[in-house]
């Protein structure tokens, strides 16, 4: 399989990596999650001078026609550069709105990058189950009534519409009787608490009392949320580990650049043949979850294709478009949660030996690697743990059918 990227992706790349370079600086983001706002709309101008926003959008509404793997070259470099702003809240949320094939004045806008998104789909009791649901959405008139609190929304205080999932039927963990909803942020009933995390990033927690939309509202078919869900996690996912994968590289960088310069009893640590030891583990780890990152974003690029190919065929075809894609779900399912699995693991050990091999230096707030530490930890949370992702794969279909072939 060929894992070149092309010469536009590798020119865009190059584009953000100068921007990051430039206007973007570790000094320039630590003033940035310092103000009140938290972002900085300069950059999120620029991010749209780029193209980005446009990117994955499809061309009748502005975009690109992107694909993960473009995506994942994106997401590479902001994660290198750390970059707090809200871009990867945003694509996740069109992703909702591009799975449902409606709202094409909402993907336009986000397209010239005048809308921001968020997606509130956690609860206080969910954890890492996105099906379990306890926000109810009532019918009011031709409309909906929507009640309940979504925790830990990303950059939901900066969005100008919120992707909300609430449950209309069925009991509170069922897949069916999930609708999901564009929700405007300035709605009324609609109450946040904006907060900082961890990493620098903001988030909100979001309360919905009595909040009423229109049917337009819906995104996909009500009671049949799922599906798009859970399609759009597994994007989002890869998302993220593209993301860790470009933070991960350059806490290595900047680790192999300590040893190189730091001295103890008069020459370099990194002459030091334990601490080469550490170095050559961490980037087997590294490159392992690269290996991993790339199958998903290739895997979540091939179903996307299929998706469109066959959701144009099911007005003809009936309902054999949708078992035809049956196989590509599943190998879906399977890449994304193995990537998130491995290279939450990955993260976890780079990081950790990293700050350890900086020593005291390591968790101070001046210095890069502690920031890089908080991004994979919050990274590795998000979406699904590495626990979840293990299970997750353990319980597609035909796992133990294999390792009993084996």
């Amino acid at each position: 399989m060929d894992f070149n990227f092309k010469e536009e992706q590798l020119q865009l790349a190059d584009a953000l990596k100068r921007w990051i370079a430039r206007d973007y600086t570790f000094e320039a983001r630590r003033a940035i999650v310092g103000s009140p706002a938290g972002v900085s709309e300069a950059a999120w101008a620029t991010l749209a001078e780029l193209g980005l926003t446009a990117l994955p959008l499809p061309e009748a509404q502005g975009g690109f026609d992107g694909d993960a793997v473009d995506m994942f070259v994106v997401m590479q470099e902001l994660g290198r550069g750390l970059v707090v702003e809200p871009y990867f809240a945003t694509m996740f949320g069109a992703e909702f709105l591009r799975r449902g094939r409606a709202h094409e004045a909402l993907l336009e806008r986000v397209a010239a990058g005048d809308l921001k998104l968020a997606c509130a789909l956690g609860e206080r009791q969910s954890r890492h189950d996105l099906r379990d649901i306890a926000m109810r959405a009532t019918r009011d008139g031709a409309g909906w009534r929507l009640n309940g609190e979504k925790k830990v929304v990303l950059h939901g205080a900066q969005a100008g519409v919120l992707i909300v999932s609430a449950r209309t039927a069925g009991a509170q963990r069922d897949e069916d009787g999930i609708t999901l909803f564009a929700v405007p942020a300035d709605a009324a009933g609609v109450v946040m608490r904006d907060v900082r995390m961890l990493d620098g990033q903001r988030a909100a927690d979001v309360l919905l009392r009595d909040v009423t939309v229109g049917a337009d509202a819906v995104i996909g078919a009500v009671d049949e949320g799922w599906t798009i869900l859970e399609a759009a996690a597994d994007h989002g996912a890869g998302l993220l580990c593209a993301e860790a994968l470009g933070a991960m590289d350059a806490l290595f960088g900047a680790t192999l650049d300590y040893l190189k310069t730091r001295q103890q009893f008069g020459v370099p640590i990194g002459k030091f043949q334990a601490l080469q030891h550490r170095m050559a583990d961490m980037y087997v780890h590294l490159e392992q979850a690269r290996s991993m990152a790339l199958l998903a974003a290739v895997r979540l690029a091939a179903e996307q294709r299929a998706a469109e190919h066959q959701a144009a065929e099911q007005q003809a075809a009936g309902h054999q478009a949708e078992d035809a894609r049956t196989d590509g779900v599943a190998e879906r399912r399977r890449a994304v949660a193995a990537a998130k699995y491995r290279v939450g693991q990955a993260a976890r050990f780079v990081g950790q030996q990293a700050i350890q091999l900086h020593g005291g230096m390591g968790v101070t707030d001046e210095l890069p690697a502690s920031h890089y530490f908080k991004r994979l930890s919050t990274i590795e949370l998000t979406l699904g743990d590495c626990d979840h992702h293990l299970a997750r794969f353990i319980a597609q279909p035909g796992f133990y059918d294999d390792e009993e072939a084996a």
